[in-house]
């Protein structure tokens, strides 16, 4: 996307399985101008809908309901600093200009951080 918030181009990784499900889309509804219209056509999807298709979305999966549709945005970058992608990769996929607000975004699951093993245990012992 460009011109998003501070003007700055956001970019994302799309999955191959995404990808079909949105030409099956697309070639179900045949969109003209947007890919998501409004209901009735005629524009966009406005940004309440969407909220609305993601609290939908988030209470049938049984996830607890605070944080809104932004949490997306910190669980993709969490699972991808979870998955081994480095964070200046990720900085770049969030179109941040600085390193801290992107670590605002990443919250480890408490499982990852107890499998870090220590830099100790890669030394040799003498022997």
């Amino acid at each position: 996307m460009r011109a998003a918030k501070g003007g700055k181009a956001r970019y994302t990784v799309l999955s191959t399985r995404l990808l079909e499900v949105l030409r099956s889309y697309w070639r179900h509804y045949r969109p003209v101008r947007w890919l998501f219209e409004k209901h009735g056509g005629g524009g966009p999807l406005c940004i309440r809908a969407a909220q609305r298709m993601y609290w939908r979305a988030r209470d049938r999966a049984g996830i607890a309901p605070h944080g809104g549709i932004h949490t997306l945005r910190h669980a993709f970058a969490t699972h991808l600093i979870e998955a081994g992608v480095d964070v200046h990769t990720v900085q770049r996929l969030l179109g941040h200009g600085h390193l801290g607000t992107t670590l605002r975004y990443v919250h480890l699951a408490r499982a990852h951080l107890t499998a870090t093993g220590s830099p100790l245990d890669l030394l040799e012992l003498p022997g």
